[in-house]
């Protein structure tokens, strides 16, 4: 047994003395790669620990950072997010990598791992990574007086919290964070190097639906429970080219709103051509609407622009729909509307002829009554008067005037009764409907002028509000 625990351990302890002359021989290999001073970098590398910052005991050390956006390949408002490739560079002093010389030292990106780098990661991003074709793309720069250059290519998804409420007419503002994961404000410091000019890439960039209209930079500090930590921030603002949904809805749908109103110009006798015009345009508006919600979040808890413009040209075109069942079912129950469609403008005519001799001999005949109720008043009144004369007397007028004066009050009160009535016989008269074909050429002007003014005010709040 323990010859068997001796052999043990001589195994362990071969196999122990392999593993570092193996490292031994990966380092001198990578450092002879490059073939620029290697008694130099072997130097640098000797007695460097990379699990200890610069300046360890004499403050923060401060990283600059600077961004070259290299493309925005997708913005995506059903996942709130966009994917960006970018080149990220870093820049601090390490007094531990200073040498001889007025050359800087371009090393071989793999080398990266013998040194200490910050531990910089992106906020908001979903999933990122590293291209590695054809090799690992990274930049390890070393100057003369220490500054140390290191560059990485990353594509990341990051999160932009978006607001759709003015979609498509809207403009969004997306931010890129970087920030330190594990050293605090007082170990890194992070800073712009150059201000808002420290990203590059934007002006010439092309997007699908976007375009970028302004950019800037900011300083900040993420508060945790376990510290403050340095966080850099980048502002970009998108605008949404609007012209893609112009073509694609806006037209469309307002041209469904048009092909609704040619129901107004068909006869209302022709039920199957108008009811095929209705019904047709109801369904593929709602197609439309179906349509336009597919590129946007399902359990949205906001009404979006296009989404009321939507509403609007579905409730024109079920409008015109309703029209024509209200005139039809007019048509049903008015007859005389029904002739007068039917016949023409002659008949009808000759109808308001016909009404106005009516009405001639109706008003001669009530003025003649009223003449006689008026005649047979007065002998009334003559009558009582003369007996009232023989009863008291010539000397008592007073009964006589009474008499004359008491009736003359009662028509005025009966006249001012009429007049009211009259009115409010003529304000319901002007809401009746005398012919239901009436009802077509009031929708024929309506309806295209409450399109237009329901259009000039969305247009104007959603655009300049």
């Amino acid at each position: 047994m323990y010859v068997l625990m001796g052999s043990r351990g001589t195994l362990f302890a071969v196999l122990f003395l392999l593993c570092r002359i193996m490292e031994d021989s990966l380092l001198c290999a990578e450092v002879k790669e490059g073939e620029i001073l290697p008694p130099t970098i072997q130097k640098l590398m000797k007695g460097y620990n990379k699990y200890l910052r610069p300046f360890f005991d004499n403050g923060p050390v401060t990283v600059g950072m600077s961004l070259d956006i290299a493309s925005i390949d997708t913005i995506s408002e059903i996942n709130m997010d966009y994917t960006a490739t970018i080149f990220l560079r870093q820049r601090w002093t390490d007094e531990r990598l200073c040498f001889n010389g007025n050359k800087s030292l371009s090393l071989d990106g793999r080398l990266v791992e013998l040194l200490w780098v910050p531990d910089t990661f992106i906020v908001d991003s979903k999933k990122s990574f590293l291209h590695d074709i054809t090799v690992e793309n990274r930049l390890i720069r070393i100057f003369p007086n220490g500054t140390v250059l290191y560059a990485l290519r990353i594509t990341t998804t990051v999160a932009c919290n978006m607001d759709l409420t003015k979609y498509p007419m809207d403009k969004q503002t997306c931010t890129l964070q970087l920030e330190s994961w594990g050293y605090n404000i007082n170990d890194v410091m992070f800073y712009w190097t150059r201000g808002n000019d420290s990203v590059s890439g934007l002006d010439t960039l092309r997007l699908a639906q976007y375009t970028v209209e302004d950019h800037y930079t900011s300083v900040s500090e993420a508060i945790y429970e376990t510290g403050n930590y340095p966080k850099l921030i980048f502002h970009f603002e998108l605008k949404r080219s609007i012209l893609y949904f112009i073509l694609e809805t806006y037209v469309p749908s307002s041209l469904l709103v048009v092909l609704s109103w040619v129901s107004f110009w068909i006869s209302q006798s022709s039920v199957p051509a108008r009811i095929c015009i209705g019904v047709t345009t109801v369904l593929t508006m709602t197609t439309l609407m179906m349509g336009a919600r597919t590129s946007l979040p399902n359990a949205n808890c906001f009404i979006k622009a296009i989404d009321v413009y939507l509403g609007i040209c579905f409730s024109f075109i079920f409008g015109a729909l309703i029209e024509y069942a209200v005139a039809h079912f007019c048509t049903l129950h008015h007859p005389e509307g029904a002739s007068a469609f039917m016949y023409g403008q002659q008949v009808q005519e000759c109808e308001d002829e016909m009404n106005g001799i009516v009405t001639t001999i109706a008003s001669n005949s009530i003025g003649l009554k009223k003449r006689k109720e008026t005649s047979a008043t007065t002998a009334t009144s003559a009558t009582s008067a003369t007996s009232a004369a023989s009863v008291h007397g010539p000397g008592s007028p007073s009964g006589s005037e009474t008499q004359v004066d008491t009736p003359a009050l009662s028509p005025s009160r009966c006249d001012k009764s009429m007049s009211i009535l009259k009115r409010a016989l003529c304000f319901l008269n002007c809401c009746r409907v005398e012919n239901p074909h009436y009802i077509d050429n009031y929708a024929r002007m309506s309806f295209p002028l409450s399109f237009i003014l329901v259009n000039l005010l969305y247009w104007t709040y959603y655009l300049y509000f």
